[in-house]
């Protein structure tokens, strides 16, 4: 009697046995706007609105070839420049950043503090052709800080 629940168990389990997975992960939101009236409440009531639709038909749906006689695409040409500086002597948080571009092409350099006291200066440029390049530069020794231990202090001791 026993193998045939043990047999029974194992079919059931083996029936059940089925892949599982994570399944496909959906979002939405609603973003509602209130408007806020800040004059004296006014109170009305508003007659129930009785809405009947038509059914809907299935029809196939037409495709109709847009022809792109006379559509020109617009490229528009990048080019900027910006550049910022900070330093926070508090926190220690010193860098910079200097960047100009003119089409494709992208030529910079940024340095910053490092917490062991050297600075990290990296020239880079970047074009269609020769893809990302970067020239790295560290000034000024390591020094690491070492840590400060305390002979313990105890308390004076009375018999």
């Amino acid at each position: 009697m026993r193998h045939v629940v043990i047999i029974f168990a194992a079919s059931v389990l083996a029936a059940n046995a089925q892949h599982h997975s994570q399944g496909h992960a959906t979002s939405s939101q609603s973003v509602i706007h209130h408007e806020v009236s800040h004059s004296q409440p006014s109170y009305h009531h508003v007659q129930p609105v009785a809405v009947h639709s038509a059914p809907i038909l299935h029809q196939p749906v037409q495709y109709h070839q847009h022809s792109s006689h006379g559509h020109e695409e617009h490229y528009a040409h990048p080019k900027y420049e910006f550049q910022y500086n900070v330093e926070d002597h508090h926190t220690g948080d010193i860098k910079s950043q200097h960047e100009t571009r003119d089409g494709d092409h992208v030529t910079g350099f940024y340095s910053l503090h490092e917490p062991d006291g050297t600075v990290r200066i990296v020239h880079y440029n970047a074009d269609d052709h020769n893809g990302f390049n970067a020239n790295v530069e560290h000034q000024g020794h390591s020094t690491h800080v070492q840590p400060v231990h305390h002979a313990p202090q105890h308390a004076p001791y009375h018999h």
